[in-house]
């Protein structure tokens, strides 16, 4: 297959929606979550062993205005006797309201504590998620230089953005909660990507060894293609766990779930279409810029 000849078709591609998830990222924007934006933490005893998958049964059948109780972070203590229930800010009219449904269910609910949690957490939560981005792509960047050369980092870092982007984009369209196990899949999807684009860029430095005769795009070709089964045989193995825990996996990791989904198949996509094209595009770049300064000297 022609990956470089036909890059122009990828690389609108990506572009189109790179462009479209900067648009869904200003409007509607990111809904995010409890961990980023505080909300209600509640602490609730019972007379009897609660499993947190108990508790969210008795939950969704509750119906607030504009709140999903589902996604609620239910956290049991004390032997499963109490419970830590973290959701949205909440009324003390919807409080009254879960307490009853509780009651209804488990029995005598002890009300132990309800606390509104500010967004300052959240706030630190997302320097740190940014902070650990850098960190990666700064790593990324210093090891593949010293492995590969520094178009290879600079191609790959440019992927893994292009990765993160179209996953932020596509949970903004669908106004899917952003929190912390997002935060998780995200650097996951980072792993995940650079890992399938390295495995390409070491089969291209390893043809460039010994097929100097032949063009880059050539080389990236042929590279790409030796590779190209151990790509989809990695990404399909991986779908299929990640599509087990999607529809198996309950209501509390969906969004995590997604996330992963999502970026495994940005991700392939990234690592076959668009990194080894477009460090051809940057060394053609590089030899007819040569070229123009040997023809001017």
């Amino acid at each position: 297959m022609d990956f470089v000849g036909n890059s122009k078709i990828s690389f609108r591609i990506s572009l189109a929606l790179v462009l479209l998830s900067m648009v869904f990222l200003i409007k509607p924007g990111l809904n995010w979550g409890v961990d980023f934006t505080g909300g209600t933490l509640m602490e609730r005893g019972f007379e009897q062993p609660i499993t947190a998958g108990e508790i969210r049964d008795v939950l969704g059948t509750l119906s607030l205005d504009g709140i999903d109780l589902v996604k609620s972070v239910i956290q049991p203590v004390e032997d499963n006797r109490a419970a830590l229930i973290r959701t949205q800010v909440l009324t003390n009219e919807q409080i009254q309201a879960i307490d009853s449904v509780l009651a209804q269910h488990f029995g005598e609910v002890d009300v132990r504590r309800t606390e509104m949690v500010g967004p300052v957490v959240g706030q630190e939560l997302v320097k740190q998620a940014l902070m650990a981005l850098l960190l990666a792509a700064i790593g990324m960047l210093v090891y593949l230089s010293f492995r590969f050369e520094y178009r290879f980092a600079a191609v790959a870092v440019l992927a893994v953005l292009h990765d993160a982007l179209i996953v932020l984009g596509f949970f903004a369209l669908l106004s899917k909660e952003i929190n912390s196990p997002f935060i998780a899949s995200i650097l996951t999807v980072v792993g995940y990507s650079v890992n399938n684009t390295i495995v390409i860029f070491d089969k291209i430095r390893e043809n460039m060894g010994f097929r100097k005769r032949e063009s880059w795009a050539e080389i990236a070709n042929k590279s790409i293609n030796e590779t190209l089964t151990r790509s989809i045989n990695t990404s399909l193995t991986t779908l299929l766990a990640v599509l087990a825990l999607f529809f198996f996996g309950g209501a509390t990791i969906q969004d995590f779930v997604l996330a992963l989904l999502l970026g495994i198949i940005v991700g392939t996509y990234s690592s076959v279409f668009v990194a080894g094209p477009l460090w051809v595009a940057w060394k053609n770049w590089d030899d007819r810029r040569r070229d123009v300064k040997t023809a001017r000297a």
